[in-house]
């Protein structure tokens, strides 16, 4: 294991920035098989008005991120990652309850996201979190084909 945390406290949430980027592609990389672009990444940052993205930094490492569009009264979340060496360590929690009292802060009705209906381990984190599954979308990973489960959580 590459870093040390003792507590998911140690972890400081920040909003993304430009200076992140290469660390968040690592970590995009390792997590995803179908990894979103630089410049994907880029434009969500700098362009689209209605994103909100957020690293997790160990120190100075990024070690996680996460991201949601806000769109009128909900909001949607689009990724989270956590780097393969502090995975089970809480930084997902902490992305997690970043993203959600953001949406609080604004003031939102809802949230929702599409996970992996094989990926337990997230649906988990979600479900502790009041997120529950609402329906399932076909077919939606383009790598497999696999299909996503649909989850909200009402604020």
């Amino acid at each position: 294991m590459e870093g040390k945390l003792n507590n998911s406290e140690d972890i400081v949430i920040e909003k993304m920035g430009e200076e992140h980027l290469d660390a968040v592609m690592e970590i995009e990389r390792q997590a995803f098989t179908v990894p979103w672009s630089r410049e994907s990444f880029e434009m969500e940052i700098t362009r689209n008005r209605c994103a909100y993205y957020i690293v997790a930094l160990l120190g100075e490492k990024v070690v996680g991120y996460g991201g949601m569009w806000l769109v009128v009264d909900e909001a949607h979340i689009t990724n989270i990652a956590v780097h393969k060496d502090y995975r089970g360590m809480g930084v997902g929690k902490r992305i997690v309850e970043s993203l959600i009292e953001e949406a609080k802060r604004r003031k939102l009705e809802a949230m929702t996201l599409e996970v992996r209906q094989s990926n337990y381990v997230a649906r988990h984190l979600y479900e502790k979190y009041g997120f529950v599954p609402f329906g399932r979308r076909k077919g939606y990973y383009s790598d497999n084909n696999e299909d996503a489960i649909i989850m909200w959580k009402y604020l």
